[in-house]
């Protein structure tokens, strides 16, 4: 008798893409109780590839981009922001460790500084107002009555 797990889709392609979303070859996986329980089991390999672990079943999985997204910005209260991340998770914003990736893609670091979680478009609208510039061209952030400048990502990712 099969073990429930991994079993059915052992036979397609797993991926986390760049829209924040799962998908089993190239089919969106759209029940939400699926993409949560993935988002959760999410772990790294030693040779920093992507699997899935659910109880003993583990599957091999492709990470276009980032494993973690900015799904929500929530207001804290501070006049700062709560980010919402696709695990369910929240973290505090350090708009100190904002960074601009390739294509003008904004950038958190997350999970105790050791991922970065991409900015979903409406978590980047959200912070959006709160963007301004300077005369030489940079860009900052300003929460709480403080500007902080808005870095350049490494170029590999992290």
């Amino acid at each position: 008798m099969p073990r429930a797990g991994f079993y059915t889709v052992e036979s397609g392609k797993i991926s986390f893409r760049r829209d924040g979303n799962w998908y089993s070859d190239d089919e969106r996986i759209d029940n939400p109780r699926i993409a949560l329980l993935f988002s959760q089991s999410i772990k790294r390999n030693p040779d920093g590839s992507y699997y899935l672990q659910v109880a003993e079943e583990r599957a091999s999985i492709t990470v276009e981009d980032t494993p973690y997204v900015v799904k929500a910005l929530e207001d804290d209260e501070l006049g700062g922001f709560v980010m919402v991340l696709n695990d369910d998770t929240r973290e505090p914003l350090d708009p100190a460790a904002l960074e601009v990736g390739a294509g003008n893609v904004l950038y958190a670091r997350v999970k105790g500084g050791k991922d970065r979680a991409r900015f979903l478009r409406s978590a980047y609208y959200h912070l959006s107002d709160r963007f301004e510039s300077d005369d030489s061209g940079r860009f900052y952030v300003n929460l709480r009555g403080h500007r902080y400048p808005i870095g350049g990502a490494p170029a590999a990712n992290s």
